[in-house]
């Protein structure tokens, strides 16, 4: 295989694309992604890339079936072009919340989707906060999975706050562990919400641990799509008495009336990454979009180099990726 690195991108997310190809000083990859006037999708690589180590970047957002097409057909389009080695940036990982059978008679999509990336030929996968870690063990090639919590850390750290004066909020149980693990970072307490699901309709009912009142407040969560959830933990936390509330998540889906709840939330600010592009409609004053492509440099470059993915954040200094706008 070639020494040397290309990275392509698609059309989903091209602004992340370009951060990650100057933070390593690499010349963007020359590809023609179309639509043809039935929507079919069409890819022409327009270099040579025999043998080379291939990087595509690419998350499966909005459109998700339209994205997802084009990056298995970008794949195949590599695949039959000789390229040495495929790796599949895929920053968020689309589907991802069907992972299990929780009724009779579902499908487990993110199963699917990680047969259908392998099948096109991707060699690896590299992408950031699964909603559900073991999708990892979906695929029967590698999978680096990243987590954008040094950026985020890092943010939240430059806000000046005294750990004594703050508490750490999992807005469920199934964020304890990330919850805990930004503890462990920046300091402060810990508290959790007791969230309960009554079919469509979901209750933040009680609030375990603390304590809250006169805290300033962090909820931190993998994803904010509807907002229902965190933007629900925000009021009862207000409730419970903290001074100033911060929400904060890797990936802005921000979907259906997830601006209007966050626009009417008790908050100070929103914190999110940019594994996916802000729509125009996103707007909000008291947004901030932190960059996850140093993180996702970083990895690109290590694989390259075969070395070692998970001793990345060990290694480097602690505010290596902390990189904002």
């Amino acid at each position: 295989m070639s020494d040397e690195l290309k990275i392509f991108s698609g059309s989903a997310n091209v602004p992340l694309y370009e951060k990650i190809c100057d933070y390593l000083s690499i010349a963007q990859g020359q590809i023609t992604v179309e639509r043809f006037p039935d929507g079919e999708c069409f890819c022409r690589i327009e270099e040579d890339v025999r043998g080379r180590d291939v990087f595509l970047v690419q998350p499966t957002c909005r459109p998700v079936n339209d994205n997802l097409m084009e990056l298995l057909i970008m794949i195949e389009c590599f695949k039959r072009a000789s390229a040495g080695r495929i790796t599949a940036v895929i920053p968020y990982f689309g589907y991802a919340r069907q992972d299990r059978k929780d009724e009779g008679r579902v499908p487990i999509t993110a199963k699917l989707v990680a047969n259908l990336l392998t099948r096109a030929g991707a060699d690896r996968i590299l992408t950031m906060d699964l909603h559900a870690a073991q999708i990892q063990g979906f695929f029967d090639i590698p999978v680096d999975h990243l987590s954008a919590s040094p950026v985020i850390d890092h943010y939240i750290a430059s806000l000046g706050y005294d750990a004594d004066e703050t508490v750490v909020v999992s807005p469920d149980e199934g964020s304890i562990k990330r919850a805990a693990q930004h503890v462990k970072t920046l300091g402060g307490s810990l508290a959790i919400i007791d969230k309960r699901r009554y079919g469509n309709r979901v209750e933040q009912a009680n609030l375990i641990g603390g304590p809250i009142e006169g805290r300033v407040a962090f909820l931190f969560d993998d994803m904010i799509a509807t907002g229902g959830s965190i933007c629900g933990a925000a009021k009862l936390v207000k409730q419970m008495g903290a001074t100033k509330i911060y929400l904060a998540a890797t990936h802005a889906v921000l979907c259906g009336n997830a601006i209007e709840q966050l626009r009417n939330a008790p908050i100070e600010e929103v914190v999110v990454s940019d594994t996916l592009p802000l729509l125009p409609e996103h707007d909000l004053p008291n947004i901030r979009v932190l960059s996850t492509a140093p993180v996702l440099a970083e990895a690109i470059k290590r694989i390259h180099n075969n070395e070692s993915v998970s001793r990345m954040f060990k290694q480097l200094p602690y505010g290596k990726f902390g990189v904002y706008s």
